[in-house]
């Protein structure tokens, strides 16, 4: 049993250092950049008047920070070598988003908008193992040379987790001699279709609502006839770029279709657990940055003569988020690893509830974190001159996204209990 980080991992950590210091620290320096970084990142990076959009040339920067890292062989990291990247593995995926997110913000790695210059692409993933040949080419090449972006359009107004009981139809349509779909529905929450060139929808297409079959997802080019966006939804860490959807008459061939007919939710559920275990590592890096940077604060500070750090009412609950955090560490590294020993249709059945353990307390603890940070740093803690507020409104969605804590809790529960998982079936 070793539980110390693989010495070529913590090679790679120093050459990913190098790199941030010799070409993306510049560049965030340059042409007044960290403007997106500082007091003024939510202004800086927020078109108010275009309905809270990014700006572009908040958009743009990124791009250049990830083509440098792409040029450097960085950016894809994670994905398969016949795409480009070097078959990162989970573990040292975990290990490099939380190493990342304890420096702090930057451009090196902000998940406001999923950006790292190593980065995660779900996408991938899901096109490779459901996609054909052809959307492969597309969209997988297309994907990393920024010729195609997917968003992913699978919650509604009225439905959220409960994605088996989505409003949204597809029915057969052929239109002159071509097979196809004609969909109607809402869509909500679709994230980057300000940029998307396609809509990974999913619609009922057989069955009845609450079954997990008879769900299909398409392909839907964007712009396209009957898809409009009807709302930009502002949310508490800005900019947005989550519309709302109306779909109407939408029509796509069958060749729209991603994966299998009525087979789309196990698609949309099949690759959670590596966003879910990456987000886990993110947040834990976070929380770590927000201990570390109070008890820096609290040693430095010393109000009526004395240091902060000095008091049990300051270090007490620093002292219990920073046992939390490491516990939570050591079970983030050791379940990305069992997942890199498991065939990828096992993890679901053996390991799911360790995944949601990470992620649902990974999520809740850097809310926590980042609320004791602002409080042991007093009013400037509370200002925008301190990264804590972003770090607590960017890290507090991820306790609805993803699976919001209480779906990940249900699962964790129906494995303790055996309704699912390895004890299923132990206590008939």
């Amino acid at each position: 049993m070793d539980f110390a980080i693989p010495a070529d991992l913590q090679a790679y950590l120093g050459e990913l250092d190098a790199f941030i210091a010799a070409e993306i620290k510049p560049l965030e320096q340059q042409d007044d950049n960290i403007r997106f970084f500082d007091h003024r990142r939510e202004y800086a990076r927020t078109d108010f008047e275009a309905g809270g959009l990014p700006r572009h040339e908040w958009e743009e920067l990124l791009k250049e920070a990830t083509a440098r890292a792409d040029k450097a062989g960085h950016w894809r990291f994670s994905a398969p070598k016949r795409y480009g990247g070097k078959d990162g593995s989970n573990l040292w995926m975990a290990v490099i988003r939380e190493h990342f997110a304890r420096m702090g913000l930057g451009l090196h790695n902000d998940l406001q908008n999923e950006h790292s210059i190593v980065g995660n692409f779900p996408f991938v993933a899901m096109f490779d193992q459901w996609g054909t040949e052809e959307q492969r080419q597309e969209f997988i090449f297309g994907g990393f040379e920024r010729t195609r972006r997917v968003a992913f359009g699978l919650t509604e107004p009225h439905h959220g987790s409960d994605a088996t009981h989505m409003e949204t139809h597809a029915v057969r349509e052929a239109r002159d001699g071509v097979d196809g779909w004609l969909i109607n529905g809402e869509k909500m929450w679709i994230t980057g279709m300000h940029v998307a060139t396609h809509c990974a929808m999913f619609a009922r297409t057989s069955g009845k609502a609450g079954d997990a079959s008879g769900i299909t997802c398409f392909l839907v080019p964007n712009p396209t006839p009957g898809l409009a966006i009807e709302e930009w939804m502002w949310t508490f860490n800005m900019p947005t770029d989550h519309p709302r959807l109306s779909v109407t008459d939408v029509w796509v061939p069958d060749s729209a279709i991603l994966g299998v007919e009525g087979r789309g939710l196990a698609l949309a559920q099949s690759f959670v657990h590596q966003n879910r275990i990456r987000q886990a590592a993110s947040s834990c890096g976070a929380a770590l940055y927000c201990i570390d940077e109070s008890v820096k604060y609290a040693r430095e500070r010393k109000p009526f003569g004395e240091e902060l750090a000095r008091n049990q009412a300051i270090q007490f609950p620093l002292v219990e988020l920073a046992t939390q955090a490491e516990m939570l560490r050591l079970l983030i590294f050791k379940t990305a690893w069992e997942m890199d020993h498991l065939p990828h249709e096992a993890i679901e059945k053996t390991i799911s509830d360790k995944v949601s353990m990470c992620n649902y307390w990974a999520n809740r603890l850097v809310c926590e974190a980042a609320d004791r940070a602002m409080q042991v740093h007093g009013g400037i803690g509370y200002s925008r001159h301190k990264p804590f507020e972003h770090i607590y409104r960017h890290h507090r969605r991820y306790r609805i996204t993803e699976g919001s804590e209480e779906i990940q809790m249900r699962k964790v529960g129906a494995y303790l209990f055996g309704y699912l998982g390895p004890k299923r079936g132990m206590f008939a």
